[in-house]
């Protein structure tokens, strides 16, 4: 993989070189100092993966994301030395279509490779990503279920520019929604719970991560909090899981997407937001040949048209709808 460095630390440009080193397939093509060199170069030589800074002079890594985006879009990965102070950098890059976040790799003590692994799963992630492996076919649910009671779900995926376009369509429904809301964003389980905390105070409503053995309930945002996936079981409740192993995005969309279609005993709306790759779609289609609505965000206001258009290429959205758009038509079928 063709890999830009955007980094004003000498240190942690070597540091991420260093790491880098330990699979001989991914190759640096340049490094910019700050974020108006990098979108430069960018625009001279789009790298397969740009592992981005935050804290830069001139102009910050947010700002640098948001324009490479904008103007030579490619895969994007924040890499931050505290993560805590920068939580709120972090979504707002996310907002913009960056990937993922991940640490600086500490390889100055103990076993270099071990620091450099988390880093270079992630690029291995992406690699499949971009390739769009790892897309299986999902199989067909039992037939459509009686939806008598007055359970209310709706079950978000969201990837790249997620973070950003979850906040939007939240700050959209009131406090009282009467219906229980589950998202699985793409985002490392280290920054899981400064997400939802993020959410939370941008939207007014009760977001928080989602516990092992819990139902959805109306009043409550639940977040997917850990690298492993998040289903619903038979009994309505919420569940933790590595299986399936081999599936690159975690948590995955399409994995909560299909127990939804399968297990859930009431009314429901799947809702596909902005994001790279495929992941969802299938899920999507799914519930929508469950009998659910489905929605997909519209490529206009997309940060990122890759799982909302996956989902529309194989009609697995019953609507498309620009974001802004989505949470009045959410209103209009559940606070009657």
């Amino acid at each position: 993989m063709k890999i830009a460095i955007v980094n004003d630390m000498p240190m942690a440009v070597e540091a991420l070189r260093r790491a880098l080193a330990f699979e001989p397939a991914h190759q640096v093509i340049w490094v910019a100092s700050d974020g108006k060199e990098a979108v430069q170069k960018c625009a001279e030589q789009t790298p397969d993966l740009i592992l981005m800074d935050l804290i830069m002079p001139v102009m910050d890594g947010v700002e640098a994301t948001r324009r490479i985006m904008a103007e030579t879009p490619c895969a994007i990965v924040i890499v931050t030395v505290d993560r805590q102070q920068n939580v709120h950098r972090v979504f707002e890059a996310m907002g913009h279509g960056a990937l993922d976040v991940v640490d600086t790799p500490a390889l100055g003590a103990g076993n270099a490779q071990e620091a450099a692994a988390p880093l270079l799963r992630k690029i291995m992630n992406i690699g499949w990503l971009i390739g769009e492996r790892g897309n299986q076919e999902r199989s067909v649910p039992s037939p459509l279920r009686s939806c008598a009671s007055r359970q209310r779900l709706i079950a978000i995926g969201s990837s790249a520019g997620g973070p950003a376009a979850l906040e939007i369509l939240l700050k959209g429904l009131p406090r009282d929604f009467p219906a229980a809301i589950v998202l699985v964003q793409h985002v490392d389980q280290v920054f899981a719970a400064g997400m939802a905390e993020w959410l939370g105070s941008a939207s007014g409503l009760n977001v928080r991560l989602a516990v092992e053995g819990e139902a959805p309930q109306a009043g409550t945002v639940l977040l997917a909090g850990t690298n492993h996936h998040i289903r619903l079981l038979k009994n309505g409740t919420l569940a933790y899981t590595a299986e399936p192993v081999n599936e690159i995005y975690r948590p995955s969309i399409d994995v909560f997407f299909e127990s939804v279609a399968n297990y859930w005993n009431g009314d429901a709306v799947g809702v596909l937001l902005t994001g790279m790759g495929r992941d969802g779609a299938q899920g999507l289609k799914l519930m929508r040949q469950q009998g659910y609505l489905t929605i997909a965000q519209d490529q206009k206001s997309s940060a990122v048209y890759g799982m909302p258009k996956a989902a529309a290429a194989i009609d697995a959205a019953m609507e498309i709808r620009p974001l802004d758009k989505i949470a009045p038509r959410l209103l209009e079928i559940f606070a009657k």
